[in-house]
């Protein structure tokens, strides 16, 4: 005789119950089940659980999560057996459920009858595009082939698609489900998803109620990603939800940066305005503006109270601020480990676990005392400093620039200047320098460095048009180099490398008409014991009047040049301070060049060149913030006062007056970086520049080493020294002011730029970002014509591609307002390109 302990068809319906009534209904294959009751409960032995109508399932898997186990002692009708039901049917897998008791004597034996949802064997989504439709299946949807078709796979991808094409703009998008039976798999069937985007919807009106201090305009401006329809076409006026949300946060920010501490939005809706658009409403009760009061400190002992109230920056009687408040107290998510703060105070010292709580008091209506306190806890000392992910770069070489070592004490600013250097080195991903920061005790900590490396070394191949010929160049730049390694065979992969020692090979030439070689090396670690840097640099070139292959040159402007430098960097101001002196021999050795001042002989330049600078930026290839700023001085020995030759007798040649060339040369350089935005990707670059060729004597001006200003510096080639001035929107040096009567180029020239960037992609393997730029500049051929304001402007936009192979790669339009050298009109639009230089 059966027992009927459950009968499910769809839900977890249960029965129980003796045999003394029969359920005549019947399914296929199903045994009949007999309705049971409650009057006479009855202890059982489990003598045996069998599976049945499974065919995909493991039988024996399903009986142990069932909960009915071999030697189990029962009771007979309970609700022990209701459980084992809502089990099956929590997994989802099956489309009925009935569990079966055959009672015999003081045991029973169970069958459980399953029968299985329909496997999928395909899944498919219409109405997307190609890109969509490989974007929702590998990323944002759970398909499986195989797997179970239940109400709750097709009703959580059906929202998940919704969702995916809310966030896209897609509000009114809707999806149906169709289901066919597979004709080659037995109990399969094949799913679509058909999906109609309808149109785009976008943000039509933000309005606020409840507002009455600040306008709706002011509030909508604290939106930084949610905006409506405007005159701005360039402005995302699309609906995100996770962007609706954060800008909700930044209302409520505004509003407590302005006092109103109390503020919050009662509620806010969306609502249709018609198909294509939407409304946002927003309510808000502003409450009461506050001020600070007073302000006290609870458990400060390091530092005592006057320097963390001038750390704060709270006066009495201003307005309440928590957004300002939580940035200089350094906690939340206000919290910048770049900038200073109360927080990195304490870690600078080594009280890495201390702790900033502020505590808002009301006091009356308006007025808010603060008592912040202070857990400081022990100083913290660095236990051990490890790194991984190097593979080309030897460790000694990567712990030589960590400012953090084993049993100094933990200071945040050491850290922040650790990253900054292993990014400067250029052989890391900076987007994935993020240090691990592990404590081992109350009083260690270990640090990590999860390093990821990328392509440094640069191979370029480019050409350029000047002087009415082209001139192609290659070169390879090698960024980690190793001369240690040159002559074992087994380190050349493809180079010796490990050092990160630069080798730069450069070669330009026109054929017969111009070649030139250059050849730099760089050891960054002299000695290896300190970080002073030896540059070594040679080049070549020769100038001929061979404009034809076919041609022979009789005549020629060669030069030669070696010089040697020292690096530094200083602890004083502070680490970003560095000292570069450099030595260095030219020889221009001319035979019949006509059209310059020197026709025959050889004009010989010995100068000593210093340079003074600081260098913050956070990182070189896309800088966020920080700055780079110079200040130079070439100096050669003033022959004119000691050689006891006569300058001013007209009739000595030029030959003989130029033989050793003299002057002093000044230039001065600077790059502000500065974040706009919250996500530090949008970027403000400001740019000025000047430099000044002078001269010992007036009848002795140099004819090298001038300035060529104007168009994008991609020349093909370089003579005479001179230094090619980039002022974008104009030719190339359309903005020196050439003399007729000595060749010379411009001997002062100033230069100003704003640059906002923003980037579309930032991978190890590639750096894109776009920009838009305004920028003046000019040259002048004395210091007497020198006008600071006197500037070329132009405006434009360009992009910028950086390969770790090729370099920086990039194209700017600019738009000359004013004319150029020898021209009355403005100069209008230039296409500019760009490789391996930065603006």
């Amino acid at each position: 005789m059966f027992l009927a302990i459950g009968v499910g068809s769809g839900s977890a319906a249960v029965a129980q119950g003796p045999a003394t009534a029969v359920d005549t209904t019947k399914k296929a294959g199903v045994p009949d089940a007999p309705i049971a009751d409650y009057n006479a409960p009855k202890r059982y032995i489990v003598n045996k659980v069998t599976v049945s109508g499974v065919k995909f399932l493991d039988p024996e898997i399903i009986a142990n999560t069932s909960g009915l186990h071999k030697g189990d002692t029962i009771m007979l009708p309970s609700d022990y057996i209701s459980s084992a039901m809502r089990k099956m049917w929590s997994q989802r897998y099956f489309s009925d459920v009935r569990i079966l008791a055959e009672p015999v004597g003081d045991s029973v034996n169970f069958e459980i009858y399953l029968q299985e949802r329909p496997r999928v064997f395909k899944w498919n989504i219409v109405g997307v595009n190609k890109s969509e439709k490989s974007e929702l299946i590998d990323k944002k949807l759970k398909l499986k082939r195989g797997s179970e078709l239940s109400e709750f796979v097709i009703n959580t991808n059906s929202d998940a698609i919704k969702k995916y094409f809310d966030e896209k703009g897609f509000q009114n998008a809707e999806v149906s489900v169709e289901q066919v039976n597979d004709t080659t798999v037995h109990n399969a069937v094949n799913v679509t998803f058909v999906v109609n985007k309808k149109s785009r919807v976008k943000i039509g009106k933000i309005s606020f109620e409840g507002n009455e201090v600040f306008s709706d305009k002011r509030l909508r401006k604290t939106f930084k990603k949610t905006h409506q329809k405007g005159i701005n076409i360039f402005r995302a006026t699309k609906l995100k939800r996770k962007e609706y949300e954060e800008d909700k946060e930044n209302l409520l920010d505004y509003y407590n940066s302005r006092g109103y501490r109390n503020a919050v939005i009662v509620k806010d809706s969306i609502y249709p305005i018609n198909d294509k658009r939407i409304g946002i409403s927003l309510t808000v009760d502003e409450g009461r503006k506050f001020y600070y009061r007073n302000v006290s400190w609870l458990g400060n002992s390091v530092y005592d109270t006057k320097t963390l109230n001038d750390m704060l920056g709270v006066v009495k009687g201003t307005a309440y601020d928590r957004k300002s408040l939580h940035k200089q107290l350094g906690i939340g998510r206000e919290t910048n480990p770049e900038e200073m703060s109360v927080s990195s105070l304490y870690q600078n010292s080594g009280y890495l676990f201390s702790q900033i709580e502020p505590q808002e008091v009301v006091v009356g209506e308006d007025s808010v005392d603060l008592i912040i306190k202070v857990y400081e806890g022990k100083q913290a000392r660095v236990n051990d400093v490890n790194f991984t992910g190097n593979y080309r770069v030897d460790d000694k070489v990567i712990r030589r620039e960590l400012y953090v070592r084993p049993g100094e004490l933990y200071d945040r600013s050491m850290l922040m200047a650790t990253l900054r250097q292993l990014s400067q080195m250029q052989h890391f991903d900076p987007e994935k320098l993020q240090p691990n920061i592990v404590p081992v005790s109350n009083e260690l900590v270990d640090l990590s460095f999860p390093l990821e490396e990328k392509a440094s070394d640069k191979f370029e191949v480019s050409g350029g048009w000047g002087s009415g010929m082209f001139v192609g160049s290659v070169g390879v730049q090698l960024n980690n180099f190793s001369i240690r390694n040159l002559f074992k065979g087994n380190e050349w992969r493809p180079y010796p490398s490990g050092q990160n020692q630069q080798l730069a090979i450069k070669g330009q030439t026109n054929g017969t008409y111009y070649k030139a070689i250059s050849l730099n090396f760089t050891e960054p670690w002299l000695g290896g014991r300190k970080p002073n840097s030896l540059t070594i640099g040679l080049y070549y070139s020769d100038e001929t009047n061979a404009y034809y292959f076919t041609q022979k040159g009789t005549k020629h402007f060669r030069t030669i040049g070696v010089s040697a430098g020292i690096g530094r960097r200083l602890s004083w101001p502070d680490r970003y301070f560095t000292l570069y002196n450099e030595i260095s021999y030219q020889a221009y050795n001319l035979k019949d060049w006509d059209n310059f001042l020197v026709q025959n002989g050889t004009s010989n330049i010995i100068q000593f060149k210093t340079v003074f600078g600081r260098n913050s930026v956070d990182q070189p290839i896309y800088p966020r913030q920080g700055s780079d700023f110079s200040i130079s001085l070439s100096l050669t020995p003033p022959y004119s006062l000691f050689d006891g030759k006569n300058y001013a007798d007209p009739n000595m040649s030029n030959e003989d007056r130029y033989r050793w060339i003299e002057f002093n040369k000044w230039l001065l350089k600077g790059k502000w970086y500065y974040p706009l935005s919250a996500n530090r990707k949008l970027v403000l670059m400001t740019g000025v520049e000047f430099g000044y060729l002078g001269s010992y004597n007036k009848n002795k001006p140099s004819p090298f080493e001038g300035f060529d200003v104007g168009g994008d510096g991609m020349t093909g080639y370089n003579v005479y020294g001179v230094d090619i001035i980039k002022v974008r929107g104009y030719e190339n040096g359309g903005l020196t002011p050439y003399s007729t009567n000595s060749n010379t180029y411009a001997r002062v020239y100033n230069k100003y730029t704003v640059e906002v960037r923003y980037p579309f992609i930032m991978q190890p393997s590639s750096t894109i970002y776009g920009l838009v730029f305004a920028e003046g500049g000019n040259g002048f051929a004395t210091w007497k014509d020198f006008d600071p304001f006197s500037i070329k402007r132009s405006v434009g936009v360009g992009i910028r591609l950086y390969l770790p192979i090729v370099g920086m790669l990039g194209f700017d339009w600019g738009y000359g307002f004013d004319n150029q050298v020898g021209s009355s009109k403005r100069h209008g639009g230039e296409l500019h390109f760009m490789m391996g230089q930065e603006f």
